[in-house]
């Protein structure tokens, strides 16, 4: 497997999951949001305004931000679970160029068919992934059963008359976050999920940056209809709520 030298399996994933714990570098450069349906909401970094469209991956499939999410970074890899739930399965995705038989980069199992270094510190990272992907799930649940998502819409104006709109993704209401009793606002705090919305509702402004990425844009403060702060603001009362659409699969947010 020689993975990491291209990321142009991803040039036409417009959104991709994130873990809590990657709110901090992902903040930095990446809108996060929140997708999902009335039984699961996981964050999402959003990375295009169409479909099929990543602007953070370059002509020759190099990244073109600073951090890379996880989910992204386990591809070819992905855990899937037996009907028990207990037992994990690792699946490669065959297709994958960097996949191969010539002996380009690490091997997956050595010469007595054991596992390689590699290939466990492949089981390692996933393991890892999985265990914060559920401290994750933990976090949405509890936004959501304070009541604190709303759909939201950012559209985007380009100076060739185009008109873009993102939809069916949410964000968090300030004032209801700003109405919370003082016990469920320490409960926030104590599993430090409140560090986590305030990540999330400062990596809003990043949706005015991607303008930039546009081939002949016009300038943010010109060309985004919806400032960060009116995305935060103005909640769309009939918005879609089906999630960004991504190509890539995985446990439960596929």
């Amino acid at each position: 497997m020689k993975a990491g030298a291209t990321y142009e399996f991803a040039k036409e994933v417009n959104s991709v999951p994130l873990t809590a714990i990657e709110f901090a570098q992902a903040a930095a450069e990446y809108p996060i949001v929140f997708a999902g349906n009335e039984d699961a909401v996981m964050p999402v970094v959003v990375l295009g305004a169409q479909q099929t469209e990543n602007l953070f991956v370059g002509e020759n499939g190099e990244w073109l931000g600073k951090y890379v999410p996880a989910f992204v970074r386990r591809f070819p890899f992905v855990f899937s679970t037996d009907k028990s739930g207990r037992t994990f399965i690792l699946h490669i995705d065959e297709d994958f160029k960097g996949c191969n038989r010539e002996g380009r980069g690490e091997r997956l199992f050595d010469n007595d068919g054991e596992q390689t270094q590699y290939l466990k510190n492949v089981l390692n990272f996933l393991q890892d992934y999985q265990a914060r992907f559920q401290r994750t799930k933990q976090y949405c649940d509890r936004l959501k059963a304070l009541e604190l998502l709303q759909p939201m819409q950012a559209q985007f104006n380009l100076n060739t008359g185009e008109r873009r709109s993102l939809s069916g993704f949410m964000t968090v209401n300030r004032d209801k976050l700003k109405n919370l009793s003082a016990e469920d606002l320490q409960n926030l705090f104590n599993n430090d999920e409140l560090e986590c919305t305030y990540l999330h509702l400062h990596s809003l402004r990043h949706f005015s940056d991607m303008l930039d990425r546009f081939p002949a844009a016009k300038s943010p403060e010109e060309g985004l209809a919806e400032s960060a702060e009116g995305i935060e603001a103005a909640a769309l009362s009939k918005a879609s709520r089906k999630a960004p659409a991504r190509k890539n699969g995985g446990e439960a947010t596929a």
